[in-house]
């Protein structure tokens, strides 16, 4: 059954192409039956990446909160418009940034009635970590300058939002991996980073969340999805559903 349960659209994310009602007609092309909206929550103004700080007149947190607002006004009516030709869900990516995220991230859901959302990590120590290689490398900085640091507090923070929010879908999972030198290589010889990820699958299982299979890695350069072949091996050992 073709489906997808992670999506973005131009409209609505600065990194994603086509209007909204494209993507759900090119969704009904492809004989999707399910389709899930995930837009990126919006966030607060010191999370701003640099192409929405350097936008003339700038973004701001009240600029991304309208336009979720837009994105989810228009989404409910797709979801009436398209109701015989494909299974719309309503969702979110959520970004996990720091530990007082999760008032933040549990207003929006409060305030909007969604049907899934995605929980996903894109930042360690306040730090983007899939927007550029200078700004990963200032992460790893922090970390104290070791790929293997930096991956188990990337795993560290994902195992706090997995825990505070029990997320049903669990977004790139080994997200952390891209902007490495040798995003290919994987975790084979770093002990303390397998084992992190070993609690976190195992965590994952344990609530019945779904772990994502993303193909964006390969259209980003990498020779495998997320999660990569070596992390999708440790999956077989706990029920995760995918």
């Amino acid at each position: 059954m073709p489906f997808s349960h992670h999506s973005h659209s131009g409209q609505f994310c600065a990194h994603a192409l086509d209007t909204l009602e494209d993507v759900v007609k090119k969704a009904i092309w492809r004989k999707m039956q399910i389709l899930a909206l995930t837009e990126h929550m919006p966030r607060e103004q010191q999370d701003l990446y640099p192409e929405e700080a350097s936008i003339d007149g700038g973004y701001s947190d009240k600029v991304l909160l309208d336009t979720f607002r837009q994105y989810y006004d228009e989404a409910r009516r797709l979801q009436q418009l398209y109701l015989t030709d494909i299974n719309i869900l309503i969702g979110m990516e959520i970004d996990w940034i720091r530990s007082s995220s999760r008032g933040f991230i549990e207003n929006l859901l409060s305030e909007f009635s969604l049907e899934l959302f995605i929980g996903s990590v894109h930042h360690v120590h306040c730090v983007p970590i899939d927007y550029s290689t200078l700004l990963f490398d200032e992460a790893r900085r922090i970390s104290g300058g070791s790929n293997e640091r930096l991956f188990e507090d990337y795993f560290d923070l994902q195992y706090e939002m997995l825990m505070a929010l029990k997320p049903p879908i669990v977004g790139h999972f080994d997200l952390i991996r891209l902007k490495s030198e040798d995003p290919d290589t994987g975790f084979a010889f770093m002990e303390g980073v397998q084992h992190k990820i070993s609690r976190n699958l195992a965590f994952i299982a344990s609530y019945g969340g779904i772990l994502e299979l993303n193909s964006a890695a390969l259209r980003k350069g990498l020779k495998e999805p997320y999660p990569n072949a070596e992390i999708s091996k440790v999956c077989q050992c706990y029920p995760i559903r995918g």
